[in-house]
């Protein structure tokens, strides 16, 4: 039996936690799980972790991995039986190398995502994968989850940017896969396995990333606009107009963004709140300022004239874009304050949302009259994020109480669009057994078949996903 103690023998006394010191880890970042374990292992090598894993392995008990614990589903909370291990990758926080030439770097699952940021933009690169989180989060959740942000549009989700991982397998081998190739047809991508996981299947202890040039000039508008559907319009419009330089498309509902900017004092919108949606759209152009500005002037100018937009507010500095990104960013924070909401997580095709957004409110508001849609999300790349809190003067807890009822109601919508019900967030404890309603029996099947042949003890974050 794997015990405190012969886990201390592994990464040092010091970096084995129990009792007040291992609770901070057993709960969720939504406070919404809450679990036991039998101790939180904080390893500080790829070695270490392999040497966990094997002793857990060996004695049949139950390994969680977590990054930052800023997920959203519970997926890196441990369960109440009090007998896994927590595998806390925090120390994992080296950033091995970067290589300029081919555009790459190699950093370990612990490192932060905004200092994995800043350390390509030292050496003169984006890494482009950037999301409210991004201050905690850890690359290994990112890959976990297949973490996408606002920047999909241009950029791709977290399994796009990767070329190569290094996973300690749910035996305790190591395999290296850090390989910065773009081409390897030599068999199974076995990386895309890994890849929002969640951790069910090994443990992700490093990365190969991809890495962009910086962008000569970046202009960040905020628009409002009248219908969801004129956003679509608008989103197409930008496309034309703009290719591959639009690098995101951030739409917020009006009550979204007045609960923001009423909750966090420190936020200010340029525009009166007066039109029921508005739109955060940014544009990297890789030849300078005036030709991004030219570029982002006329575009404007066109979906003025159409009836796309209603006013836009433009950043002339890089403090004005900067407090355009906080409005958006600044959501997730604002209604936790106020109590949180029934969260959805959902994509769609883009042509699809509108009136999705249109019949699902209506249907809810139907059957309960205290129903205020939240919803704001990446809408260039079909992920919405429509929450559902509660008018003035009915406390929240009344929508929790439903919350069963509204994620059926809101799940068939997007099912019968042709949607799915995890965008980003992953599936974790909280949509584990919805998913079962929705993937196709083989889907599923196929699944566990390769749960089965990664972690045949099925000792690998148990009760997430499957």
């Amino acid at each position: 039996m794997t015990t405190p103690d012969a886990l201390a023998a592994i990464v040092g006394a010091g970096h084995v936690l129990t009792g007040e010191q291992a609770a901070p880890y057993l709960t969720d970042w939504r406070g919404r799980y809450r679990g036991t374990a039998l101790a939180v292992v904080r390893p500080g090598s790829t070695a270490e972790v392999a040497a966990v894993v094997r002793a857990c392995a060996d004695a049949g008990v139950p390994m969680v991995p977590q990054g930052g614990n800023t997920g959203l589903v519970g997926g890196g909370t441990p369960d109440d039986s009090g007998r896994a291990v927590v595998i806390c990758l925090q120390r994992l926080n080296r950033v091995r190398a970067i290589d300029t030439a081919n555009d790459t770097m190699t950093v370990e699952a612990g490192c932060v995502l905004h200092a994995v940021q800043e350390s390509a933009r030292a050496a003169g690169r984006l890494f482009p994968l950037s999301l409210a989180a991004e201050g905690t989060a850890t690359i290994g959740g990112n890959l976990a989850t297949n973490a996408g942000g606002t920047q999909v549009l241009r950029y791709g989700n977290a399994r796009d940017l990767t070329l190569g991982l290094e996973v300690v397998l749910a035996d305790g081998r190591i395999w290296d896969g850090l390989r910065g190739l773009r081409k390897d047809n030599t068999g199974y991508d076995l990386k895309q396995l890994f890849i929002g996981a969640e951790g069910t299947l090994g443990v992700i202890t490093a990365a190969t990333l991809k890495l962009f040039p910086l962008p000569a000039a970046q202009m960040t508008a905020l628009a409002a606009v009248p219908s969801l559907a004129q956003a679509t319009s608008l989103l197409q419009r930008a496309r034309a107009a703009a290719g591959a330089a639009l690098t995101a498309f951030e739409v917020m509902a009006r009550v979204t963004l007045a609960h923001a900017v009423e909750t966090l004092p420190r936020l200010r919108t340029p525009l009166p709140l007066q039109q029921p949606w508005y739109v955060l759209l940014e544009l990297s152009d890789a030849e300078g300022e005036a030709h991004a500005t030219a570029v982002f002037e006329r575009l404007l100018a066109e979906a003025l004239d159409a009836g796309e937009i209603v006013d836009a507010a433009v950043a002339r500095s890089l403090a004005e874009a900067q407090a355009l990104w906080a409005l958006r960013e600044g959501i997730p924070e604002a209604h936790a304050r106020r109590g949180g909401n029934v969260k959805h997580d959902i994509s769609l095709p883009v042509s699809r949302i509108a009136e999705f957004v249109e019949a699902t409110d209506a249907e809810l508001r139907r059957r309960y009259a205290w129903i205020e849609p939240i919803v704001f999300g990446h809408l260039g790349d079909g992920n919405l994020h429509y929450n559902i809190g509660t008018v003035p003067g009915t406390p929240i807890e009344v929508a929790f109480a439903h919350e069963q009822e509204i994620n059926r109601i809101v799940y068939d919508a997007v099912h019968a669009r042709g949607g799915s019900i995890s965008a980003e967030h992953g599936l974790g404890q909280l949509k584990r057994e919805a998913i079962g309603r929705y993937k196709p029996a083989l889907e599923l099947e196929l699944m566990r078949r390769i749960k089965r042949a990664l972690d045949p003890l099925g000792l690998m974050n148990p009760g997430k996903v499957l």
